[in-house]
Order: structure tokens, then sequence, then C-alpha cells
């Protein structure tokens, strides 16, 4: 009789199911899933056809989960030390070392993955990853902090246009629109953890600026990236523009106006709400986009 309810008796496929919802959580799937979505469907958008928008798909998968795991894996001493319930390496459920290997096995799919999508997207959005990965180990501690955020947002209209049928570097506008969107979506997502993260040591941008000043400059810069859309493409602005320009707007002032508890995700969320108005501008001018 086994002594395993799996029926495995080295206990592996056991203790594999019950690591499966910690290392889903750990991989911080709001940005993961939001990110994927966004940049598939700008493919789909851009004309990418239904092979190459699956391998842009995959592609920024695997690296949005390298980048979740090496973060909460970076990271496990600090959660602790805080006692952040929602990280499962900080609780202890997850072991940092099984965060580091997925994070590493996530990596290791991501450079064929990129790859396949053409040398030059593929080392665009490799670029992009290796960002996140610096902000993870090292530049979240310095002023820089931003710095990766808007390399890793930046790159990713790159990714698209570089890959064929395209084979083009994306405007100037889409390129700006997406660093400023990466600028103020670190600034949203360290919100809730400035306090922590002052107590252990992080000093990044946000935490020298403090809650009051990033609550407030984070939407701003969000808004900005909007402005870009509407202002840069060439033609006349629409209506459509507009509309998309006002809901921008709802969110961002929603996100940020709106009193919630200090740990609050809201303003992150809100910001991904602003990031996904800012992919559907960039629908709107497809046909300008290389």
């Amino acid at each position: 009789m086994s002594l395993h309810p799996s029926g495995d008796p080295s206990g592996v496929l056991s203790r594999t199911t019950n690591l499966a919802p910690a290392l889903l959580r750990s991989c911080h799937p709001e940005p993961t899933v939001a990110v994927t979505v966004f940049v598939t469907v700008l493919a789909v958008g851009a004309g990418r056809g239904a092979a190459g928008s699956v391998a842009v798909a995959l592609a920024v998968l695997a690296g949005q989960l390298s980048i979740g795991w090496c973060n909460d894996a970076a990271d496990a001493q600090r959660d602790m030390t805080c006692g952040r319930p929602d990280k499962p390496v900080g609780t202890g459920e997850l072991p940092s070392r099984t965060a580091a290997a997925a994070a590493g096995t996530a990596l290791t799919l991501c450079v064929p993955l990129s790859l396949w999508c053409g040398a030059a997207a593929g080392a665009a959005h490799l670029v992009g990853v290796g960002a996140g990965w610096m902000y993870n180990l090292r530049l979240k501690h310095t002023v820089l902090s931003p710095l990766p955020y808007a390399v890793g947002f930046g790159s990713l209209p790159a990714f698209v246009t570089l890959g064929p049928p395209l084979s083009a570097w994306p405007p100037w506008w889409a390129t700006t629109a997406g660093v400023l969107l990466g600028t103020g979506a670190h600034l949203s997502n360290v919100l809730p953890d400035i306090e922590d993260d002052l107590v252990t040591g992080v000093r990044g941008l946000p935490q020298r600026l403090g809650r009051p000043t990033c609550r407030w400059l984070a939407p701003l810069v969000m808004l900005t990236a909007v402005g870009v859309l509407v202002a840069g493409p060439p033609g006349a602005v629409g209506a459509t523009d507009w509309v998309l320009t006002a809901a921008a707007v709802v969110a961002a002032v929603a996100g940020t106006a709106v009193r919630t508890r200090a740990r609050s995700r809201w303003p992150f969320r809100a910001a991904i709400v602003v990031a996904g108005i800012a992919v559907a501008q960039l629908l709107l001018h497809a046909s300008d986009m290389a």
C-alpha cells in the first residue's frame, strides 16, 4: 500500500501538485497576463498573422513569468521580514530555490521563443527581459529603478514591428509611449510597498520621492503616454482617440484619487487599464506603426 495519497511512491507528484498554486501566485499573474495579452493583441493588429502572433504570445509569457519568479526569489528575505501574506515565498509556502529554478527555466525557454519571432525582434525582446532581471537583482535599489521598466515597455513595440512581415523599427511615438507607460507602471506598482521597502533598505526613485509625490506623478506619466499616442501619429485626431483619452483620464484619476488602504493594488490596476487603452490607441494607428 502506498504511503502517499497520490499513489506516487516518491511523493514528487504530490509536491508538484501542491506547489503549482503557489507558483501561479508567485509569478505576478496580473501584470504577466496583462502584458502578454496586450502585446499579442498588438501583434495581431500589426499583421503578424496567426503563427507570428502565437510566437509573440509564448515569448512574452515566458519572459514575464521569468521576471515575476525572479522578483519573488530575489525578494524572499525581504518579504519574510515584512510578513507579506500575498507572497508565497515570503510565507514559506514556496521555497525560494523553487521560484529561482522556475525563473531560470522560463528565461531559458524565452530565448528560443523570442528568436523564433525573428532575430532582430527577438533581440529587442530579450533586451527588455534582461532589463526586468536587472531591476530585480540590482537596479530596484537605486535611483535608476525606473530605467528597466522604461526599457522593458519601450522595447515591446520594436518586438512587434521588427518581426515579419513588417521588419521595420516602430515610429518614435510608439516607443516613447512604451517608455512612459513603463515608467508610470513602476511608480504605480511600488506605491503599496513604499514603507516596507524603506524599512528593508530598498531606495529606488519612487521610495526617495515618497508616496504623496508618486501618487500623483504616476497617473501624470501614464496620461502623458496617452497624449503622445494622440498627438504623435500622422493625420487628424479622430473621435475614437478622444473617447479613449477620456476613458484613460477617468481610469488614471480614479486609481489615484480613490482613498484606499495603503497596500491597495488599485492604483496599479488602474495603470493596467490605462495601458490597455494605450494598446487600443496603437491598434487604431497600426497601419502607421512601420
